[in-house]
C-alpha cells in the first residue's frame, strides 16, 4: 500500500534523492506501522520528536492505512 511522508528539517537527509523538499509516496506492507516505515527509511527512532498521521498527533505504534499522510518532524532548538 502506499503512503505519502514528508519528513521536515533535519530529517530531510533521510528523503528519497529525488523528494527534495516535497512529500513522495513510499510502499509498505499491510498493517505495517509508523515505526516500521520509519525504520525502513534508515530514520533513527531518537532523531524523531513529533509525528503526525493525517494530521493529528500520532506514534510510532501506530498502524498505517492506504493513503495515509504521514509528517515527521525532529526536535527543535533555538532561542
Amino acid at each position: 500500500m502506499k503512503i505519502e511522508v514528508n519528513l521536515y528539517a533535519s530529517l530531510g537527509k533521510y528523503r528519497r534523492s529525488d523528494a527534495r523538499d516535497r512529500p513522495w509516496a513510499v510502499d509498505v506492507a499491510d498493517g505495517a506501522t509508523v515505526g516500521e516505515l520509519l525504520n525502513g527509511l534508515g530514520v533513527p527512532a531518537d532523531e524523531v520528536k513529533m509525528i503526525f498521521l493525517n494530521g493529528l498527533h500520532a506514534g510510532r505504534e501506530a498502524s498505517l492505512k492506504e493513503g495515509d499522510r504521514l509528517g515527521v518532524f525532529p526536535p527543535v532548538g533555538g532561542g
